[in-house]
């Protein structure tokens, strides 16, 4: 297992929203999310800076490609591209961040 972490950028006036439709997550993305080798997830906000900080953890089966094209995985991107910065694909932008302590 290990953790890796990254920032993503949330679009001024959608907060509540962004909140809201990860509330309601869609059962089939959690569990693609498990079947892909993420064991647990979790973004945090900066409501000053609009950064959106994500923690995964990742087992050995985690495959970023596989999960990248699924079809679920797209449209979750195309349901969230009206509330976060995002690439050509609809994919967000990430920033991955480097780890600079660990406490165990």
């Amino acid at each position: 297992m290990k953790q890796v972490a990254f920032k993503m950028k949330l679009l001024p006036g959608n907060e509540e929203e962004y909140l809201r439709r990860h509330q309601e997550i869609w059962p089939k993305l959690a569990e693609l999310l498990k079947q892909n080798g993420i064991s647990e997830y979790s973004i945090f906000l900066d409501p000053e800076t609009l950064d959106l900080f994500a923690v995964q953890t990742l087992n050995e089966h985690y495959n970023d490609l596989t999960l990248r094209e699924h079809p679920i995985m797209k449209e979750w991107w195309e349901y969230m591209k009206d509330l976060m910065e995002i690439n050509a694909d609809y994919s967000p932008k990430t920033f991955p961040l480097k780890q600079v302590f660990y406490l165990p």
